[in-house]
């Protein structure tokens, strides 16, 4: 499992591992976007925002709907990777997030993952609710 850390204004920090390499001896594509997932789970963490509490209480859970990336360089292991995370767009029931992982200040890799904001019985998308708006319209 890779090292994570992030404190209250930096991004997340992500340590590449043997695991996460393919036989070329880079970080397998795929696995940016568990990089990315990590990435926004923590934003929204330290925003104050509990998604299984989330689920628990208000019934809505968040599942990615659409995902756009570009690959630009390889990382590598033992890269110290940086994974940044931003809103750019908040819809009824969606959040747009622009994603990059950068190497020492290079730009790696770069996406837009659209999340809906569903019930967490049918599935169906549902409005984001004041809990989760309140907190993104108060993002850094």
């Amino acid at each position: 499992m890779p090292m994570e850390s992030r404190d209250s204004a930096s991004p997340l920090q992500i340590r590449v591992y043997y695991e996460d390499t393919d036989a070329g001896g880079v970080v397998y594509y795929a696995n940016y976007l568990k990089y990315f997932e990590r990435a926004r789970t923590e934003w929204l963490r330290h925003l104050g925002l509990d998604q299984s509490l989330l689920a628990k209480t208000e019934g809505r859970l968040f599942v990615v709907k659409n995902v756009e990336i570009q690959y630009r360089r390889p990382a590598k292991l033992d890269d110290e990777l940086s994974i940044q995370t931003e809103v750019s767009r908040l819809g009824r029931a969606s959040i747009q997030f622009e994603q990059s992982a950068l190497c020492g200040g290079e730009l790696l890799c770069e996406a837009t993952v659209t999340v809906c904001c569903v019930d967490a019985t049918s599935f169906r998308p549902v409005d984001l609710g004041p809990t989760v708006r309140n907190l993104l319209k108060n993002a850094d």
